[in-house]
């Protein structure tokens, strides 16, 4: 008969045990520790022992999940609406459907209390509370298409798929960046500054990322100025800078609105891929939205590979 009750103290390693059990979900972190989703998960300012739910079947642990919520406007606190489940989880061997649904109404019921008028399945930047970090490609990447059994509780459940995210990757040994007339022109006219442990930009931003280092690229007029394009990447390891051989993942590219189509994001990726070569890293991932076919393009031009997929589902309360 399955159980289910909040998050206690004592619960970690179990939580790092269950984990580990999913050993075929290749994207998602392996081995995790319990230090890790401490840094990542338990620490976190709104954790709320309420929002995890773990179910037994006769007192055996066989699943969790964990809803949330994203920022408010200003990025300054959280926002009851929407709700987010941002994770299903369910042991191979425990009936992992009737779990992941069962844990999905539980979750529901935990956010429409606290003030949610909708409610997502799987989370993405903004509506990313937990879990970053956790996942590769520098995000949470909704409902990843290999969590089978999540996306059946979703959809049986009444959510619709709303987007589609894509994750990616380029290894950079042998990088040759696209160089042509346009890219001249823009090495000739800017330059870049690299900010490294770069500081972040509000509060909800420092409690997604604030475990990890930040470098940050910021593409510069030569006769002075702000920067009209800024890339930002993260290291894939909690309390470290990017070590040999490692990867880091890109969470932001922006383009001022009066510079964006003159191919300054490509210019910038180039020059970051560049400075992370001469570091000893491997490689760049990243996740995009499949709607977004400019950032597509330029990815494409820099030789990203598709590493896995994923979607963003929703239900109106």
């Amino acid at each position: 008969m399955l159980t289910f009750r909040s998050f206690r103290n004592a619960d970690p390693p179990l939580l790092a045990s269950l984990w580990r059990r999913r050993l075929e979900q290749s994207s998602r972190l392996q081995p995790i520790s319990t230090d890790l989703l401490e840094q990542l998960v338990f620490a976190k300012l709104y954790f709320d022992y309420d929002g995890l739910i773990i179910a037994c079947d006769d007192g055996r642990p066989v699943g969790f999940a964990h809803a949330g919520f994203g920022p408010n406007r200003t990025y300054s606190w959280i926002s009851p609406d929407p709700g987010v489940t941002c994770l299903i989880y369910a042991a191979p061997d425990g009936g992992e459907d009737e779990v992941a649904a069962s844990l999905l109404e539980r979750c529901e019921h935990y956010l429409r209390g606290r003030g949610a008028k909708s409610l997502l399945g799987g989370g993405v930047w903004p509506l990313s509370p937990f879990y970053v970090g956790l996942n590769g490609g520098g995000d949470l990447p909704g409902v990843l298409d290999s969590d089978r059994y999540a996306r059946r509780a979703f959809q049986d459940c009444g959510y619709r798929e709303t987007e589609r995210i894509v994750r990616m990757r380029c290894d950079l040994s042998g990088f040759e960046p696209p160089i042509d007339r346009r890219q001249m022109n823009i090495r000739r006219q800017t330059t870049v500054e690299v900010v490294g442990d770069a500081p972040t930009q509000s509060w909800w931003e420092a409690c997604v990322f604030g475990e990890f280092d930040l470098t940050r690229f910021e593409l510069k007029p030569r006769q002075g100025g702000a920067a009209v394009a800024t890339a930002t990447f993260r290291g894939t390891t909690p309390g470290c800078a990017a070590a040999i051989g490692s990867a880091v993942d890109l969470i932001e590219i922006d383009v001022s609105v009066d510079y964006r189509r003159a191919g300054l994001a490509l210019f910038l990726l180039n020059h970051a891929f560049r400075w992370f070569l001469r570091q000893g890293i491997d490689a760049v991932e990243l996740q995009t939205r499949e709607s977004d076919s400019p950032a597509a393009a330029v990815f494409s031009k820099l030789g990203f590979q598709r590493v896995e997929q994923g979607g963003v589902w929703r239900k109106d309360v």
